[in-house]
């Protein structure tokens, strides 16, 4: 089973494939979603992607971390599941 990342303050114009091609330098990506606004229609700054290789996944979590992308500094972790609900009632 592959690893889910989370890719923070990502440049509003990065495209899915510029960040696939960013992660692939590490290992296998198997998918990309870059997060975009409901209303807008526009990216709100954060991502997931998900690695084949769990080592390759951790790997890319410390060479990225931190790391420049587009004049905004990346922030790269393990993603957490969500817990609960969210949304309106």
């Amino acid at each position: 089973m592959g690893k889910r990342i989370y890719v923070g303050n990502v440049p509003f114009s990065l495209t899915e494939q510029e960040l696939r091609e960013k992660f692939e330098q590490h290992g296998n990506v198997t998918g990309v979603d870059v997060i975009m606004d409901r209303e807008t229609g526009r990216p709100r700054g954060f991502a997931f992607v998900e690695m084949e290789d769990p080592a390759a996944a951790d790997a890319a979590i410390q060479s990225l971390d931190g790391s420049d992308l587009g004049g905004r500094n990346l922030r790269v972790n393990e993603a957490q599941d969500r817990r609960g609900g969210g949304g309106r009632r």
